[in-house]
């Protein structure tokens, strides 16, 4: 792989509230300069990232329903189509986790069929967020069926801020890569994301079947990833 290549499975992630206007801004500049895949910011500062990242092959990527997924389907949709219309071309939506792991499979799949038709007009592509953390196997299975049916783009593992029980932040780990790269055909694509900051995470997400990482550390892993070419 090349640095270049490297580099394109990078969505360079800032999501947290406290989070400034200036800091969004750096992010796709940071995004734009390095060649990342995506600027992935909250909602509010799409309209900014998209006049920042135009003319460039950076994607601007914002969330949906994020971070507990619990909102109603037809509000997850208002807020995909908002973005849309403010230059979102990624739209990452969180499951109603809740729904889910009530059985209302039908609820479920109705959200996302709504969020990727919405933003399918606009030319833009869906990451469903199932929040792995939460989940047992059999819903991850499940999850996964339903995102493929409806046509999402990719199965993403979660948010980077759920945390059980332990009262730890639980994010990608390499089990629930496997078991989504797994779930799903060839076309649908993994995205692992949550507490991914060093370049031996990095490529050992990669190695099990992502092929995009969610991650607040991209210019660090990729400047381990220069150093590591290099020597």
């Amino acid at each position: 792989m090349t640095i270049a290549e490297f580099a394109r499975t990078i969505d360079h992630t800032l999501l947290k509230p406290e989070s400034l206007r200036r800091d969004a801004r750096r992010i796709c500049e940071e995004a734009k300069a390095n060649g990342f895949a995506s600027a992935c910011i909250l909602p509010t500062w799409v309209a900014d990232a998209t006049e920042i990242l135009e003319g460039s092959d950076v994607a601007v990527c914002t969330v949906i329903g994020f971070p507990h997924g619990g909102a109603p389907a037809q509000a997850k949709a208002a807020e995909a189509a908002t973005a849309v219309a403010d230059g979102a071309s990624e739209i990452d939506m969180v499951i109603n986790i809740s729904a889910l792991k009530s059985g209302a499979d039908l609820l479920v799949f109705d959200e996302i069929q709504s969020v990727v038709d919405v933003t399918s007009a606009g030319g833009g592509i869906v990451k469903v967020i199932i929040e792995c953390a939460l989940l047992t196997d059999d819903e991850k299975r499940r999850a996964c069926r339903m995102i493929e049916e409806a046509g999402a783009a990719f199965v993403k593992t979660s948010t980077g801020f759920a945390v059980p029980a332990a009262g730890i932040p639980v994010g990608a780990t390499i089990a629930d890569v496997q078991l989504l790269r797994a779930s799903v055909s060839e076309d649908v694509e993994v995205k692992a994301s949550g507490g991914i900051r060093t370049l031996s995470e990095a490529l050992a997400l990669l190695e099990a079947g992502a092929s995009r990482l969610g991650t607040s550390s991209g210019i660090t892993l990729l400047e381990a990833f220069r150093a590591s070419a290099a020597s």
